[in-house]
């Protein structure tokens, strides 16, 4: 194995492989499964109306069942973005953006529990947090390890 970790890493792309410290950690893929589950089971959505991808961008989508009382026509949805961490908005209809209602302000993956009583919040009205700047972006690893309950 190479000394120099640049060395390591050019040599372990090449070969399309990954380092062992790499490999310890979960993969975006199954942390964002894991956590999108673990957010629908405490907001109670069924796991029919959740999906969620990593792309150039990890995302879930959870289809809300409750509405608002001011919207009570309008289905809801709740959206999970790496960069711009929760909010809840209402579904579009046709190619219109999605208007949000309410952020989630504070870290990109908080507890789910955290997130169910926010979703809790918007839904009994309080709507204090507006999408806010975008935060830091967490590089990959780190973000799995926040979702798996385990900062790196």
């Amino acid at each position: 194995m190479a000394h120099d970790p640049r060395d390591e890493e050019l040599l372990l792309s090449i070969l399309d492989l990954q380092s062992p410290a790499y490999t310890a950690m979960p993969s975006l893929e199954s942390a964002l499964a894991a956590y999108t589950r673990a957010v629908a089971e405490q907001i109670g959505v069924p796991l029919h109306a959740v999906t969620h991808e990593v792309t150039d961008t990890a995302t879930a989508y959870l289809g809300l069942t409750a509405r608002t009382a001011d919207r009570p026509q309008r289905d809801l949805m709740l959206i999970g973005d790496e960069r711009l961490g929760w909010y809840v908005a209402i579904e579009p209809r046709g190619n219109d953006q999605p208007p949000v209602i309410c952020h989630l302000r504070g870290q990109i993956a908080p507890p789910p529990t955290a997130v169910a009583q926010f979703v809790t919040d918007v839904l009994d009205g309080h709507r204090s947090g507006q999408l806010s700047p975008v935060p830091p972006r967490l590089d990959r690893a780190t973000l799995a390890a926040h979702m798996s309950g385990t900062p790196a």
